[in-house]
């Protein structure tokens, strides 16, 4: 079971049809099961019986779940796969001690992998859909894997199968989405 987080202002809002219901679908599509939860009521048995997590992006002012921190604390001893799409990242980095500088990207823009990784083999770039004003400072124990000219657009812990994207792969690249799954099953 992947547990799905929606970071969005209130559990099934508008937003929640554009950034959560996209990728709860192509996990589907990829053969996962998915199961959603808004953050505010994610719980100890969701996180136990999760064999991996993705924190879904919001809108763009939609940053309330950041004044939560201590929710996110659980990513730091999750040692099973997690994608941060976004909001997600920034929740993931926060979790580590990252933090955010001012980096407003809106639209497609070209993003260039500098860091080999399974999860953009065969890739030297791509376009990707950005919708975000702030990108994350590499957390203690992270390296970046891709990058634009303006930000790091990925990263990816060190030993643990932790994975922060600043794009949204559930708009253009749902190769990213598919190529997680697998990373899951053989998890379990």
């Amino acid at each position: 079971m992947i547990l799905v987080i929606d970071l969005c202002y209130r559990g099934n809002s508008l937003s929640h049809a554009e950034f959560v219901g996209p990728v709860e679908r192509y996990l589907r599509e990829a053969g996962a099961e998915p199961i959603v939860r808004h953050y505010t009521t994610v719980s100890a048995p969701d996180i136990e019986g999760a064999d991996g997590a993705v924190l879904c992006g919001t809108a763009l002012k939609d940053t309330g779940f950041l004044d939560h921190p201590d929710i996110f604390r659980w990513l730091s001893t999750f040692a099973r796969p997690v994608l941060g799409i976004s909001s997600g990242m920034l929740a993931l980095a926060a979790a580590f001690g990252g933090g955010t500088v001012p980096c407003c990207e809106i639209g497609m823009v070209d993003i260039r992998v500098v860091a080999p990784d399974p999860l953009f083999a065969g890739m030297t770039g791509f376009p990707a859909y950005e919708l975000h004003e702030h990108a994350v400072e590499t957390p203690t124990g992270f390296i970046p894997l891709v990058v634009s000219d303006r930000c790091i657009q990925a990263i990816r812990h060190r030993s643990l199968p932790l994975y922060g994207l600043s794009f949204h792969p559930e708009v253009r690249n749902e190769w990213i989405i598919e190529r997680f799954v697998p990373m899951v099953k053989r998890t379990h």
